[in-house]
C-alpha cells in the first residue's frame, strides 16, 4: 500500500513575520506563516516566473509537507522579494 503525505500544520512561532511592501492593490502584506507564505506567493506575487520565485514556491511547499524546515521557506521567500524588487521588512511579534 502506498503511503500518503499529509501536510504538517506549523505554528506561527515557527515563522519570524515579515512584512513584504507591494505595489498594486494591497500594497502591504504581512507574512506571518508558510500559510500566509503560499498566499502571498500564489496570489498576490507581480510575477510568476524568477529562478528565486521557483525556489520559494518549491520550499514553501516542502516545508508544509515537513520536509524542509520553516526557516529555509521564510530565506526563500526573502530571495524571491529580493528578485522581484519588493521590500522586506521584518516585525517584531
Amino acid at each position: 500500500m502506498q503511503e500518503v503525505s499529509v501536510m504538517k500544520r506549523h505554528r506561527s512561532e515557527e515563522f519570524a513575520p515579515l512584512m513584504l511592501v507591494m505595489s498594486g492593490q494591497k500594497k502591504n502584506r504581512l507574512v506571518r506563516s508558510l500559510h500566509d507564505m503560499a498566499e502571498a506567493l500564489m496570489l498576490a506575487w507581480p510575477s510568476d516566473d524568477g529562478e528565486e520565485y521557483i525556489v520559494a514556491v518549491k520550499t514553501c511547499l516542502d516545508a508544509l509537507y515537513g520536509n524542509r524546515p520553516v526557516k529555509d521557506a521564510r530565506a526563500a521567500l526573502i530571495r524571491a522579494a529580493e528578485e522581484a524588487g519588493i521590500l522586506v521588512i521584518g516585525v517584531i511579534p
